[in-house]
């Protein structure tokens, strides 16, 4: 298949059928092609019309497969199927040009073809028009024929002409029509393998939080005696400050404190979703003993508005207290921090935002940040084990609805968690 846009050959039998194919029409039957039932009732249509204006007989919509002529409307004649070798139009449908001849018997071209001998048919009057698409392919032509002799003027022929460009329309709104059914069987495909991916991922995470959860409780307890003991040695008077064993309690004490506080996010994370009971919590009350737990004095940096909605009210706290301390883990080095949480209440529910002027989420990294376990590893950022926001992603889940990350006017990440009116 050579082409250019406008100018296709569809010459080889295998561009051809493809392209037929393209159309929906399927040149490997071995029964006539039919295309969809509104497209072959109008194609009917005009096939009659054509008879009555060139007062024809019959009439008939060829299209030229590899091997066949394939007759997809037709009046006078029942619809039928050919070799294409025994197919008049098979000869000159490929010229770009009209035929027209008033006994095809007298024709060199057309004397001894069986539909003129009468081995098929008796025709004498013979008219083709080729019907070409935009692009240049040629699929078949418009004919009107009959067993007599005939004349045909040019008044009749540039109506010929006319019909064939409406034959040309329908079998392009076949084309679009069948593109539409393999996209949209393509979407059904595509969706039920998302579907079936999303089954298994949530299975996985929810397997994966509950090992967590069991991992961490069992770990945090004889971590949390580990502490106990150190904190008991440090005491001890014959341990003096400064001294090789005290500095090792510090690291001990430092290293454990760390390792208790991973545990806590994982334990969090693996508690997150179940059974939520909302209630009316207040966005800037939240906000504000969240503030007082992470030693955040200055009154300006975290900035609420006041609004109450319906949410569960230990996981909307731990919401609020994930994501001003990513703020904080990820602040930039060249501004002071600021926090601003906000919402906005309609009858579809609340939509809580917790924008930052922090060092920001490029675009390509917001949805692999919302997986447990995944961090940036940038230079200067904070500690963390990469479980806030995946948490934050699970609590807006439990509640019905969902996280999105954006960007700050200016610089920074806005979190937004919707939060649906009867959740």
């Amino acid at each position: 298949m050579t082409h250019a846009r406008g100018q296709l050959a569809f010459t080889d039998d295998v561009s051809r059928d493809l392209e037929l194919l393209e159309y929906g029409l399927d040149p490997g039957l071995d029964t006539p092609l039919l295309p969809n039932a509104a497209v072959y009732s109008a194609l009917q249509n005009v096939v009659r019309l054509a008879t009555e204006l060139c007062g024809a007989p019959y009439g008939v919509v060829n299209i030229i497969s590899a091997d066949h002529q394939h007759q997809v409307g037709a009046w006078g004649v029942e619809a039928g199927i050919c070799p294409r070798e025994d197919s008049m139009c098979a000869k000159v449908f490929l010229s770009g040009e009209k035929t027209v001849v008033a006994d095809a018997s007298q024709d060199p071209r057309f004397a001894d073809n069986p539909f003129v001998t009468g081995v098929i048919g008796n025709v004498r009057f013979y008219a083709s028009i080729p019907l070409e698409t935009a692009s240049g392919f040629v699929p078949g032509t418009l004919c009107v024929f009959s067993d007599e002799p005939k004349e045909l003027g040019p008044e009749e022929v540039r109506f010929l002409e006319v019909l064939a460009k409406q034959v040309v329309e329908l079998l392009e709104l076949q084309h679009r029509s069948s593109q539409l059914d393999r996209a949209y069987a393509e979407l059904k495909d595509t969706n039920a393998k998302l579907e079936d991916s999303n089954a298994k991922l949530k299975d996985s995470n929810a397997k994966l939080a509950a090992f967590a959860g069991r991992v961490s409780h069992d770990l945090r307890i004889p971590l949390t005696t580990i502490l106990g003991y150190a904190e008991l040695v440090e005491e001890d008077p014959d341990v003096k400050t400064g001294s090789a064993v005290a500095k090792y309690l510090e690291h001990i004490g430092f290293s454990g404190r760390r390792m208790l506080g991973m545990l806590e996010d994982v334990l969090s994370y693996s508690r997150v979703g179940g059974g939520i009971q909302p209630i009316r919590v207040s966005l800037q009350e939240t906000a504000r003993n969240v503030a007082r737990d992470l030693g955040i004095e200055d009154a300006g940096i975290v900035e609420a508005q006041e609004l109450t909605l319906q949410a569960d009210r230990g996981q909307f706290r731990m919401l609020i207290q994930n994501l001003v301390t990513n703020a904080m883990n990820y602040r930039s080095p060249d501004r002071d921090l600021r926090i601003r949480i906000t919402g906005v209440s309609n009858y579809k529910g609340v939509a809580v935002s917790v924008a930052d002027n922090g060092k920001g989420i490029a675009p390509e990294d917001r949805s692999k940040v919302l997986e447990p376990l995944v961090r940036l590893l940038r230079q200067g950022d904070g500690p963390g084990m990469g479980l806030g926001l995946s948490t934050c992603h699970k609590i807006a889940e439990a509640h019905g609805g969902e996280l999105t990350l954006s960007e700050t006017p200016g610089g920074g990440t806005t979190v937004t968690v919707t939060f649906p009116a009867g959740n």
